[in-house]
């Protein structure tokens, strides 16, 4: 199975066995069945990967999700690049094309080879992105190639995000740290979180 094939299952999983009991039946979050090929679509185009309704609210949502290896992080991670990918249309990532109202990131108590028996997580937030892109556009948070691991809050009001390599070359990404969010612009930058604050 390939590494895409592997993740996409694993994050599927979690959503149907994990997410939608434990972070989106609280907040009355129902998701809206869509055509397969519609939400392919929107997958590869938009960046969301679920849609939910509350009474008459839709709200889109993109999700990714992490073994317990990753607890001590308490950053969430955007897709940027994928400069190694053959097809030159497919250098820009989630980036650059997400359109989702909200990220759902969390954090499940076990290991990716064992998530049938995951049971919770250990941390999760669903983060605001309009307001995330709003601070990306005016670079109250912005991205930088420093070769440094996290980020930092610098000027005392804006976050300094690096960008991060995978090892496999298949793509790189930026962290954004979820409690400097808060910190810097309250908790309105979020909708729910668990063990990240």
């Amino acid at each position: 199975m390939s590494k895409y094939k592997s993740d996409r299952a694993f994050t599927d999983y979690v959503h149907k066995n994990l997410a939608k009991q434990l972070i989106y039946k609280p907040l009355n979050w129902v998701e809206v069945q869509l055509r397969q090929d519609y939400a392919k679509y929107i997958d590869m185009m938009d960046g969301i990967d679920y849609v939910f309704k509350d009474n008459d609210a839709i709200m889109s949502v993109q999700e990714r999700f992490r073994e317990k290896q990753y607890e001590s992080f308490n950053d969430f991670t955007i897709r940027y690049r994928r400069d190694e990918n053959k097809i030159e249309d497919r250098y820009e990532s989630e980036y650059y094309k997400m359109k989702a109202h909200y990220f759902t990131y969390g954090i499940i108590d076990s290991s990716k080879t064992d998530v049938e028996n995951a049971t919770k997580f250990i941390k999760y937030a669903i983060i605001d992105l309009k307001k995330v892109y709003e601070k990306l556009d005016s670079k109250a948070i912005f991205i930088t190639d420093n070769k440094k691991n996290t980020c930092e809050i610098v000027d005392g009001n804006r976050i300094e995000c690096p960008v991060k390599y995978n090892s496999d070359g298949s793509s790189s990404f930026f962290p954004i740290d979820i409690s400097y969010l808060v910190k810097l612009w309250g908790n309105d930058m979020l909708i729910a979180q668990k063990g990240f604050l």
